[in-house]
């Protein structure tokens, strides 16, 4: 049996006084690929910061790799929703991958030959090895968030953390990175914030759905055409069917 990488028991989290999440139980072990979904201000990105321990619980227990969150982060790499900077500050492709070593360095210790090559081969795994020497700025929407990608790869983490990374991505570039996160997941665990579940249900091995307002015990009949979604809900929506595997299938509802 693979070993377990993430264990949360009634994990809860309050802001400001609004709970955000509540009694939250769940374990994922190593080489799955994981989806969480759930509408905005679900929790999503909070849950992520939990194991980066970069937000504390108030109620509940968490371990990642056995450990407290925030002991383990030279093992995870992350890929946040938005990185905000100055697309004019002279930072090339290459340096800002290399800033994905940090967590494996000492104080003031200095790039070596081990984490340029690291680098490189970070930049290659994603597809921009052409363009290292090129000003970050300068980078498109999808490659740059290729090359935050690539930043999360450097430092060779066992478990990947990705915030909505095609948010602002066409659909070609989407398929492209998803494409990525299939080939990595043989190599390392994945946890995928997203709402793109029509198209990430082909890649992931569960999927986990937080705050949702509404659960179906049974998928909506072919007769009914789902006419109990249409009327709560007066947009299209993705329906998430659960089965007691624990794997969902994801059909589009017109």
């Amino acid at each position: 049996m693979t070993r377990e990488i993430l264990c949360c028991e009634r994990l809860s989290v309050e802001l400001g006084g609004v709970r955000i999440l509540h009694d939250l139980s769940f374990s994922v072990r190593e080489g799955e690929f994981i989806a969480i979904v759930g509408p905005n201000g679900g929790g999503k990105t909070t849950l992520l910061r939990v194991i980066l321990g970069l937000q504390k619980p108030s109620g509940g227990s968490i371990r990642v790799f056995g450990a407290e969150p925030g002991h383990t982060v030279a093992r995870i790499g992350y890929v946040p929703q938005r990185l905000f900077f100055d697309r004019d500050f002279p930072l090339s492709v290459r340096d800002a991958v290399l800033m994905g070593r940090i967590a494996l360095k000492t104080p003031f210790q200095h790039y070596n030959r081990q984490d340029r090559e690291a680098a490189d081969e970070a930049l290659e795994t994603v597809g921009l090895d052409a363009l290292g020497s090129r000003r970050i700025g300068a980078l498109s929407g999808g490659e740059f968030q290729r090359a935050l990608i690539a930043r999360a790869l450097a430092g060779n983490p066992e478990l990947l953390l990705l915030d909505e990374p095609t948010a602002s991505v066409d659909p070609g570039m989407k398929t492209t990175i998803y494409d990525l996160l299939d080939q990595l997941k043989t190599s390392m665990t994945i946890l995928l914030v997203t709402h793109d579940t029509g198209t990430v249900s082909r890649f992931v091995s569960r999927v986990f759905c937080l705050n949702c307002s509404m659960v179906h015990r049974e998928p909506p009949s072919a007769a009914s055409g789902g006419a109990g979604i249409e009327q709560a809900y007066p947009y299209p929506v993705d329906l998430l069917v659960h089965h007691a595997a624990g794997k969902a299938d994801v059909t589009n509802q017109p």
